[in-house]
Order: structure tokens, then sequence, then C-alpha cells
């Protein structure tokens, strides 16, 4: 399982913060979409993240060296699938709601929804741990480190989506969902 070492909970915490990148994005997505949105959908949010972001490197580093190229040859397209329908979802309603304002729906992000952005953000994470593997890296204390920034980023995210949404509305769903389909980009092309 590795060895502990000073350096080695520096760059877990800074790997962390890394592979929390595309799950910020999303939850600040999702903040400025439904600035309102029910305690339990902001709890959601930053927990499912987190588990995500902690549990691929786990698995990718105990069971990835057997499946590790076939999940790096498909992640970004499978990310690319599920971000730009959910992206594109979203900029649908709004778009809907610029224009009819009383047609939508108060509440939009579901928690299944939460869950597959929780999947397709934290598949990179996966390889992650394949490589932590090779290293002999210490993956209780990545995994740890990893789901934790997770959730701490996630969690200011949320604080600053509120304001934001609150602020502009439809206008910033719309820049949400334009977020998630680039972030789906972004994974397809990496």
């Amino acid at each position: 399982m590795g060895s502990f070492a000073f350096e080695n909970l520096i760059e877990a915490l800074f790997l962390g913060i890394a592979l929390a990148m595309d799950a910020m994005a999303v939850t600040l997505s999702n903040s400025l979409c439904e600035p309102d949105m029910p305690r339990g959908k902001k709890f959601a949010m930053p927990v499912m993240f987190a588990l995500f972001q902690m549990g691929m490197p786990i698995a990718g580093f105990f069971g990835g060296t057997l499946i590790a190229p076939l999940i790096e040859a498909y992640a970004g397209i499978v990310s690319l699938a599920i971000l730009a329908f959910v992206g594109g979802k979203m900029i649908w309603e709004a778009a809907a709601e610029l224009r009819e304002p009383e047609v939508c729906p108060a509440s939009k992000l579901t928690y299944p929804t939460i869950f597959l952005e929780a999947i397709a953000t934290s598949i990179d994470a996966f390889v992650v741990g394949v490589s932590l593997a090779a290293s002999g890296a210490n993956i209780a204390l990545y995994g740890g480190a990893i789901g934790i920034m997770t959730f701490l980023c996630c969690l200011a995210m949320l604080f600053m989506g509120r304001r934001l949404g609150a602020h502009f509305g439809p206008r910033a769903e719309i820049a949400g969902g334009v977020v998630l389909i680039i972030i789906g980009i972004k994974a397809f092309l990496s």
C-alpha cells in the first residue's frame, strides 16, 4: 500500500485539487442554474463528487491494470456524451425560460443527474489510480486526500454559484451548460 511521508501528503493534496477541477466546474454550473436548490441537493453534489473522486483511484489502483486500456480508450467519449447531454439540456431549458419564464419548472437538477456527473468527472481519477499502483504509492493517503480536497473545493463552488446564480438567472444557466459541454470536449480531446 506504500509508505507515508509528508511530501506524499502535499503531493496527494495537490493531486486532489487538480482532479477536483472538473467536479468544481460542474458544481459551479449546477449551482448557477439553481441558486435556491434544496439543501439535500446542495450536499449531494460535494459528497457524490468526493466519493467518486476518492473511489475511482482506489479502483484503478487495485483493478485498473486489467481494464485501464479500455477505460483510457473510451473515457473521453463517455465524459463528452454525459456532459454534453446534461449541458445541452440546461441550455435548452434556460432558453425556454428566457422566452417564457413561467414554462420552466423551479427545480431542474435531479439526483440521477448528479450521479452521472460524478461518474463523468471522475473517470480520469481511475487512470490516476493505475499510475499510483505502478509507482507503489500509498493509495489510502492519496484516495483520502483526493476525496477530501474534492469535497472542500465543491463546497466553495456551491457558495459562489448560489450568489452568482441568484444575480444572473437563466443566463447563468446557459453559461453553466456551455461550461459542461466545454469540459466534455476537453475530456474527449485529451
